[in-house]
């Protein structure tokens, strides 16, 4: 007899092209009226002319990658001067996740309007960079009250980044599907998010434009979050964290590493794998995500982003000294072998 735990998390969510021109509506449904701004540096004309409409009171134009604390705290003491009551993040996970650390200590209600496919919009994890090792936790008050999913804002979002950003979505369905607190609801979701994104990316990468394949991507990265919202990460997640902190990019690595924490995971998570074999449409699963990566025209090896092969042995040690729950004990020998394997970017058998 199967017994679980389902726990929803209170999410509005507005889903469909064009669907950002309701933005000032979610903003009053929150009642705001000094709103601050975020968004990366790139991104910072496009969200101005997306909020003519808003109360704005000022913006954070300075987000970059991982959450630094000190930037973080420039922008948390930007929202204390001008007293704002509302923070509407458009971007990416790194541009969300300011709007979280913003709430983590001051509160504030955060509106994601997602422009990747990162997933964390739908999430109470939130993670801060601090002295080369990055920070992660959850916390139900870092939740966005409201998510806006508008495919066109992806249109113009490069082929290799949203390839990029779509494994790091895949990864999240992977790894829900093998939670240690997973449930029959999450797993029908992971496998669902898994079978549109794996479909919709090659598709994206042929014809960047094709607003179907935009939102097929955007709906697999919806339940992507979703899944990972209410359920434990694993060794992939742990792994990712560890690396981040040695400054890798972070949707670029998930896509590394997934199909050789896939292999690790490979024996001990049996009906785990074939859902993600079913919904891929593969034998395998993980030399059949590292061929869909290599299709996506994706880095395969650690030492094409960055990462330098004298702190594989560091970054093993750390991933075993405090691992996530996870199918397969974590032990350094083989976390090792896994990391030297995604360095030199091997395919997994």
């Amino acid at each position: 007899m199967r017994q679980f735990v389902y726990h929803g998390l209170p999410s509005r969510v507005v889903f469909g092209p064009g669907s950002v021109k309701k933005l000032p509506e979610e903003v009053g449904r929150l009642g705001a009226r000094r709103v601050l701004l975020l968004s990366t540096p790139g991104r910072a004309a496009m969200v101005r002319g997306l909020a003519a409409t808003l109360p704005v009171a000022g913006a954070f134009d300075r987000v970059v990658m991982h959450t630094p604390v000190e930037i973080v705290n420039q922008a948390r003491e930007l929202a204390r001067e001008l007293k704002a009551d509302c923070c509407v993040a458009v971007g990416g996970g790194s541009t969300i996740g300011f709007g979280k650390a913003i709430a983590l200590s001051a509160g504030l209600p955060v509106i994601a309007v997602p422009t990747t496919y990162s997933g964390s919009e739908m999430t109470t994890i939130w993670g801060i960079s601090e002295n080369n090792a990055k920070k992660t936790g959850r916390d139900p008050k870092v939740l966005p009250r409201a998510v806006i999913y508008d495919p066109e804002l992806t249109l113009d979002l490069p082929a290799a980044v949203s390839a990029a950003s779509g494994m790091n979505a895949v990864a999240h369905c992977v790894e829900a599907l093998y939670a240690h607190d997973g449930n029959p609801i999450v797993s029908l979701m992971a496998e669902e998010g898994i079978r549109a994104l794996s479909k919709a990316l090659p598709s994206i990468v042929r014809e960047p434009k094709d607003l179907e394949s935009r939102s097929d991507a955007l709906y697999g990265a919806w339940l992507a979050g979703a899944t990972i919202s209410t359920t434990g990460s694993a060794l992939h997640h742990k792994l990712c964290h560890v690396l981040g902190g040695f400054g890798l990019p972070h949707a670029q690595t998930h896509a590394i590493v997934l199909p050789h924490a896939v292999r690790y995971n490979y024996e001990s998570a049996p009906e785990a794998m074939r859902a993600v074999e079913r919904s891929m449409g593969v034998p395998a699963a993980a030399p059949g995500i590292f061929d869909l990566e290599r299709r996506l025209g994706l880095p395969s090896a650690l030492a094409d982003v960055g990462m330098k092969e004298a702190d594989l042995e560091r970054a093993a040690r750390i991933a075993a000294e405090a691992p996530y729950p996870n199918p397969r004990k974590v032990e350094y020998a083989p976390v090792l072998e896994l990391l030297r394997d995604a360095y030199a970017g091997r395919r997994p058998s």
